[in-house]
């Protein structure tokens, strides 16, 4: 019997990720070269560009050597499907997260790093901000009542969108978040 609880308890993970996923590529589109976002500045001073929410500089170093913009355009879901499990899902814990709480990280992982993901969701639980979901980060938000860390996480967001002064982006920013909320909400249990 534990064995059975264990597998579906796998597959419920998995499943998370897939609607993660599927949700976060309705929010980051295709391909695009915009110069003014700061995703496509390659390190070495090549003009980059972003598919699917992956720049170019992140596929790179993923795969391990320089791609071209038409490299990036045959970028599909199932390609970079293993970067973000690893890069981001796995960076802010998802699978230990709950329902709702684990797609809200990894989307605000990926769009400013899961770095800063995990001190917004300290900051937001009152939790000593370091950046390491901990054993102690754990246990407090998964003690709080979980729509309203997602409501005030997306609050939370909203603030630090707004401290960017980025008025390019920052309309954008907060149309994700505020649709980011919605969707998480409908993961709840």
């Amino acid at each position: 019997m534990d064995l059975l609880l264990a597998l579906k308890s796998a597959k419920k993970m998995i499943n998370n990720f897939e609607q993660a996923l599927a949700s976060v590529l309705k929010s980051e589109a295709g391909f695009q070269s915009d110069p003014h976002d700061a995703g496509n500045k390659l390190p070495d001073g090549r003009a980059g560009c972003t598919n699917l929410g992956v720049t170019q500089a992140a596929w790179e170093t993923y795969v391990g050597h320089p791609v071209t913009w038409n490299d990036m355009r045959a970028l599909t879901p199932e390609k970079i499907s293993p970067l973000y499990k690893r890069k981001y899902w796995d960076a802010v814990r998802g699978d230990d997260l709950p329902a709702g709480v684990d797609y809200m990280m990894f989307d605000f992982a990926i769009n400013a790093g899961p770095g800063r993901a995990i001190k917004l969701l300290q900051e937001c639980i009152g939790e000593k901000i370091d950046g390491v979901l901990g054993p102690i980060s754990m246990s407090t938000l998964k003690s709080m009542p979980i729509k309203q860390l997602i409501e005030r996480f997306t609050d939370t967001k909203e603030k630090y969108y707004k401290s960017l002064a980025n008025p390019t982006y920052e309309h954008g920013w907060i149309n994700r978040a505020e649709l980011v909320e919605i969707n998480a909400l409908k993961m709840v249990a």
